[in-house]
């Protein structure tokens, strides 16, 4: 049965917007299954998640690994989850060296821009500005034109065959003159067209902010939640944000949705039958630091949020996936911050199956 509670009156957004102010709760019909599904063979906090049809790409990762006669880096991996079949299969390493990547696919090649990597002294900054091209039918890499700026942890989409890279963050210069790497959210929302291989510059969105989820419904593109002020959620500096801004590409506008129900950064999210579903993350403020079992579901049409039961285990850097009537939550950390180091990197894959839910893609 499906609850709401509405709070008499409007709002009038930032954007002249009038918006009707609402929370839903539902419980959808359908249960977790936490042993059924492949979990993940190397479990690493910050793997870059892309679906491309029934295939789920894991990239990079940013549990360190020693290279011969070098410093501790981030793994190279490009794991590969079946969704249909349920089974992984390792494919050809990246041929660089980075997390908090953004990654979206077209014409079933995978694209993978900015990011944060190593510093060496040729490289003082780990923020990127790097883009590149997976082919997954040659298993092969390729360069592109980088970007106009260098940033990390921001969201992609694909929309009308190009790819939106909007938010995250860029390098600032410390009091002290030095970069701080990743130290200064931004709107940034740049587009990037794989048949001319170039970029061109959008309106930026309108609250800055990292770590963002990203959907696409019925022609516009969601940001939602994220983080401000700051890339690390581990000080007192950045906090997290319930924002939801729709950008529309073919007027190069936005304006204020109704907020989720919980802020949120470090979650995963997935677009299915026109609705972004959003799980985990992490929460840190003065009274508490942890990770959310939330799985909460934005339904554009209707501009209203309705949850999900709750992960049966709450982790932040989870990757999700939806296909056929499942929602699959793979991996992530177990604490909040990466806190216990590496051992916590979750391998689990709990899949929420939809009771009656059509079986389409």
């Amino acid at each position: 049965m499906k609850r709401r509670h509405m709070i008499v009156g409007t709002v009038i957004g930032a954007f002249g917007v009038v918006l009707a102010v609402s929370v839903t709760a539902q419980q959808s019909p359908g249960r977790w299954d936490t042993e059924k599904y492949a979990k993940l063979p190397q479990p690493a906090e910050e793997y870059t998640p892309v679906q491309v049809n029934d295939k789920l790409y894991l990239i990079g990762g940013n549990a360190a690994v020693l290279m011969p006669g070098a410093r501790a880096t981030h793994p190279a991996r490009v794991m590969v989850y079946d969704l249909a079949n349920n089974t992984w299969t390792a494919k050809k390493n990246t041929p660089f060296f980075a997390d908090h990547m953004s990654a979206a696919t077209a014409n079933g090649k995978i694209y993978v821009f900015g990011g944060s990597g190593a510093m060496t002294q040729e490289a003082p900054s780990a923020t990127l500005d790097t883009a590149w091209e997976y082919d997954p039918a040659a298993d092969s890499w390729k360069a592109l034109a980088k970007l106009n700026s260098k940033r990390t942890a921001g969201a992609a989409t694909e929309f009308g065959g190009k790819i939106y890279f909007i938010g995250g963050s860029a390098d600032v210069a410390g009091a002290d003159g030095r970069t701080q790497n990743g130290g200064l959210v931004v709107g940034t929302n740049e587009v990037y067209d794989p048949a001319a291989n170039r970029w061109e510059s959008k309106k930026p969105m309108p609250t800055p902010r990292n770590h963002p989820a990203i959907g696409v419904v019925n022609g516009r593109i969601y940001l939602i939640g994220g983080r401000i002020t700051a890339n690390n959620i581990g000080g007192y500096t950045a906090a997290n944000v319930d924002v939801v801004e729709e950008y529309n590409p073919a007027t190069d506008s936005w304006r204020a949705m109704n907020r989720m129900p919980s802020a949120r950064s470090g979650e995963g999210w997935t677009t299915y039958q026109n609705k972004i579903y959003v799980a985990g993350g992490e929460q840190h403020d003065y009274h508490i630091e942890g990770v959310l079992r939330d799985v909460e579901v934005f339904d554009p049409a209707a501009n209203d949020w309705y949850r999900l039961p709750a992960l049966p285990t709450g982790r932040h850097g989870v990757n999700v996936a939806a296909f056929n009537g499942k929602l699959f939550v793979i991996g992530g950390h177990t604490v909040f911050a990466g806190g216990g180091g590496h051992a916590l990197d979750s391998p689990l894959n709990e899949v929420f199956e939809f009771a009656g839910a059509g079986r389409t893609n």
